[in-house]
């Protein structure tokens, strides 16, 4: 198997509400929802750089599509990650963040490994870090 990653799917309580966080909130394109809540299909994408997606789908749903004990609520066993290309852009995209309906988890700060991030969590309790890491370039958006 060849190491990629395609789609990135979270379980949210309620997908309008992520909807308008990621979309409203973060300004993130997407085409809305698709699908049928009746057949625990309703999802939402959005485009992230070339070939990647980031799926929200409901708790329940993606228990059933998946064939798994439905995860409880406000966890989440992963952290995103959110690299910017300047330092400075970690506080605005943690403002943004904030202004958009998210738990500020902890304020953008130096880090032991010579970048700055900070931490936020969405409205489903998935956590982000917004960093910016000299030795890790990113385009400019």
């Amino acid at each position: 198997m060849k190491p990629r990653l395609s789609v990135i799917t979270l379980a949210v309580d309620d997908l309008e509400r992520a909807v308008a966080f990621y979309r409203d909130g973060l300004g993130w394109p997407t085409q809305g929802i698709v699908g049928s809540a009746a057949q625990h299909s309703a999802v939402a994408f959005f485009a992230l750089q070339p070939g990647i997606r980031l799926a929200l789908f409901p708790r329940t749903s993606l228990a059933v599509e998946a064939g798994v004990a439905e995860p409880p609520s406000g966890t989440s066993g992963c952290l995103l990650s959110h690299n910017v290309a300047r330092r400075e852009q970690v506080a605005e995209v943690m403002a943004q963040a904030a202004a958009a309906g998210a738990r500020i988890l902890r304020a953008p700060r130096d880090t032991a490994w010579g970048g700055h991030a900070g931490y936020f969590q969405d409205p489903d309790g998935h956590p982000w870090e917004v960093a910016w890491n000299p030795k890790w370039p990113v385009e400019d958006d």
